[in-house]
Formats: C-alpha cells, structure tokens, sequence
C-alpha cells in the first residue's frame, strides 16, 4: 500500500485490524509493526515475524494470520525478505505500506511479480473532500453527463479552500491545522521527506540543494520547465536534475507531464515537460493560501484538475501538447496507437464563453488530429459552442474536477473518457 504521507494509510490499516476483530479473528493473530521505529534498524522482516510468533505464541496452521509492516522502505531489502515470507507462509496474509510511492512499487515489481498486489492512496479527490465534509447533498446530476450545483459560488468556494487546504484528510477537519498550514504540511510532511526519507533511501548529500529545487518546482506548479533552464538557474549539473526529479517523484511530491506536438506525437528529445505538484495544497503551505482571483489560481486549478488523473491509471496516458504558437492543456494519446483521443483546456475564467474563437491553440489541435468535441473549463458556467466545426463544452472546473474524481472512485479509473458520467456511475 503506496502514497505521500499523511494521506491515511496508517489509518486504513487501523481500520482494517478494527474489521478484523470484529469479525472474529483473535487479536493475537493480527500483528502490526511500525517498521521506521529506530529498535528496527537492524532487524530484518523474518525476525520481527518470528518475534511476534514468540511473543504471542502464535500456531502458523491453516487458520489466517495477519501481519502489517507499516512504513516497510526502512528496512533494508524488504521486499526479498518479503517475498521469502510469502512464499514459506502460505496462511499468513501480509499487508506492507510506505510512502515513497516510486520506489517501492520498483521494488514491488522487481521482486514480488505474481506475489504482490499495488495498491496506491493518494491524496483526496475533490469529490472524496467534499464526501468527507458532507457537503455532496449540494450537487445534482445535469443532463446524464454532468454534475452541476444549486449554488456554483459555494461549490466555487469549497474548491479553492480544497486547492488550499483539501489534499491531506487531517487537515480538512482542523481549522486549527489551516491558519497554520506551513508548519504542518512543511515541517511534517515535506521536510521528513526532503531531511529524512530522501537522504536514506537515496544517499543524498546536498539536502539544501533538492529542497531548494522542490521549492521552485511547488511555486511554478503546472508551469513548463526544462533540464537547462533548471541547470542554468539553479548551478546544479543537468544529471543531477535529473536525479532529484525522479526521487521527488519517488516520493509522491511531483509528476512530470510529458509533451507532444501539434500531431500528437512525441519529440525525439524531451527537452521539455511540465511539473505539477500531486498535492494543490502544498503550494499553499510553502508559500501562501491563495484567492479565488489571485493571479497563480489559474495554475492550481490545473494542477488541480490534474491530481484528480494522478489516482488512476489513465494518467499514464495524459500529455500536454505545446508547438510554436501553440499550447493545450491536457490531452489523452491512445496507448495503442499513439494518436490523440481527447482533449482538454483548463481555464478559471468565463471569458471564453463569450469569445470561443480564442482559444485558436485547442481548436488548431483539434482540427490537426480529427478531433469533433473538446471540454474547456469555465468559472461558472455550462455552454455548447461551434468553431470551425469543432464543437466546444463549457464546464466549470470545480464540476469537471468533481465528476472526474466521482468516475474514479466509482468506476475505478478504467473508462478513458473520465470526465463525463460514466453508464456505471448514473447506475
């Protein structure tokens, strides 16, 4: 069980020992073992199993047994010991959590194929937030393929105190925790990963470095960047970069979007991506909460939108387009035949509905990959218009953000088309 800190995952597994006894398994047949706790730096996951055998007197036979290792990347080549476990222990069922996402589900991979089974928890949803809250009473469903609300400026501001404040679920319900969001994002989360878990798992050096890196990356979250442009800015060496980058993704901090061109297709050299932050809120503790017409709010409404995708695995198929003289937001390229299935441009603005003609950028890519209908998103507004044959579908973001993360949960990420109602979800 995968993800970033803080999100729940100590939680679910709580949860999950709690529904055990319930349902009648003896507690001394449940062991939980916080596995980052200094006493089992050297210890590997034989002799905490063996010890907890010992001390509970425990009989492995053919009644389950259930064991959590819980935060399981501390301890040095788990995931072989694991493997070795599995395999010796038919009748104990072994659940492992840790949060540097990336690199256990490398490990995963590698070592546990047919064995292991990923399952990745990622912050909350724009719909899970308002689920949590329980304010899904003021949404309703719009013609079979949207939901729309009775009162678009309350919902418009839950969704910027959800880009503020909504990622993590201790947070939503502390307003203790939000007006002093820095020091518990930054100095709980963020810098146990920068100071802590990046410097063991990796053996880095320069920890002022990547955190210097990951903080000009969270204040120009969705913004494009390059390898040189990074280089020339911060004095790092490009392969460094290079190198920081992936261990933030590890860590479940970033995600790097790649570009395509006007046609869909891929550059020969990736020189350029984009970064987004999986978490909206971050942004707000490193800096500073952000207003509905801020000028950044543009860009985290898009990263926004964007981390409703990360919590599928239809993000593997998300791109950005960008050519001289022209940028699209989000488009979907078929994995099986590279070409281009959908797209979509993200705005925080009702502008567009009353000048559809401007976004030239959307409807040249549309026409270039035989593209009939293309979502943009609004401030407020539903609206249908016709450009140059390509037929553009106003949704406001905090509804399309909303309807994607309700399709996600409901249909469990495997539809392409995400961001209408699926036939499953109307069900």
């Amino acid at each position: 069980m995968m993800g970033p800190r803080r999100v729940g995952k100590t939680v679910l597994i709580h949860h999950v020992i709690q529904q055990l006894i319930r349902d009648g398994v003896s507690p001394l047949r449940i062991c939980y073992l916080s596995v980052d706790h200094p006493l089992y730096n050297d210890c590997d996951l034989s002799d905490l199993l063996d010890r907890f055998l010992d001390a509970t007197g425990t009989v492995v036979d053919e009644s389950p047994t259930y064991v959590f290792f819980d935060e399981v990347q501390y301890l040095k080549d788990w995931e072989v010991h694991l493997k070795a476990l599995v395999d010796s222990h038919p009748h104990i069922k072994f659940v492992a959590s840790g949060s540097a996402a990336a690199a256990l589900k490398l490990k995963s991979t590698e070592s546990g194929a047919g064995r292991f089974t990923d399952f990745l928890v990622p912050p909350l949803t724009f719909y899970e937030y308002l689920l949590l809250l329980d304010k899904n009473a003021q949404m309703s469903i719009r013609n079979k393929s949207w939901f729309e609300s009775n009162d678009i400026s309350a919902l418009n501001e839950s969704f910027v105190h959800y880009l503020n404040f909504g990622g993590y679920p201790e947070v939503i319900f502390s307003p203790a925790i939000q007006s002093d969001l820095s020091r518990f994002i930054k100095s709980d989360i963020i810098d146990k990963v920068l100071l802590r878990d990046l410097p063991s798992l990796y053996g880095i050096h320069d920890i002022q470095e990547l955190n210097s890196l990951f903080t000009a990356l969270a204040f120009n979250t969705a913004n494009e960047v390059s390898l040189e442009q990074l280089s020339q800015h911060s004095g790092v060496a490009k392969n460094t970069i290079k190198r920081y980058l992936e261990y933030l993704e590890a860590a479940f901090l970033i995600k790097s979007v790649h570009r395509v061109d006007r046609m869909g297709k891929k550059f020969q050299r990736a020189n350029f991506f984009k970064v987004y932050l999986t978490n909206p809120s971050i942004r707000s503790a490193l800096f500073a909460p952000l207003l509905e017409d801020d000028q950044a709010m543009g860009d985290l409404v898009e990263t926004g939108a964007y981390s409703q995708w990360f919590h599928t695995q239809v993000e593997e198929s998300i791109r950005y387009a960008r050519w001289d003289g022209g940028e699209v937001d989000v488009v979907s390229i078929d994995p099986a035949d590279r070409k281009a299935r959908w797209a979509t441009e993200v705005k925080w603005s009702d502008r567009y509905v009353g000048q559809p003609g401007q976004l030239t950028s959307l409807i040249a890519f549309c026409k270039a990959n035989k593209i009939a209908r293309a979502l943009v998103t609004s401030k407020t507004q539903f609206a249908e218009r016709t450009v140059d044959g390509v037929q553009l579908e106003f949704v406001p973001a905090s509804v399309y953000c909303y309807t994607v993360g309700y399709n996600i949960i409901k249909s469990k990420g495997k539809a392409a088309g995400l961001m209408r109602l699926t036939p499953e979800s109307r069900a």
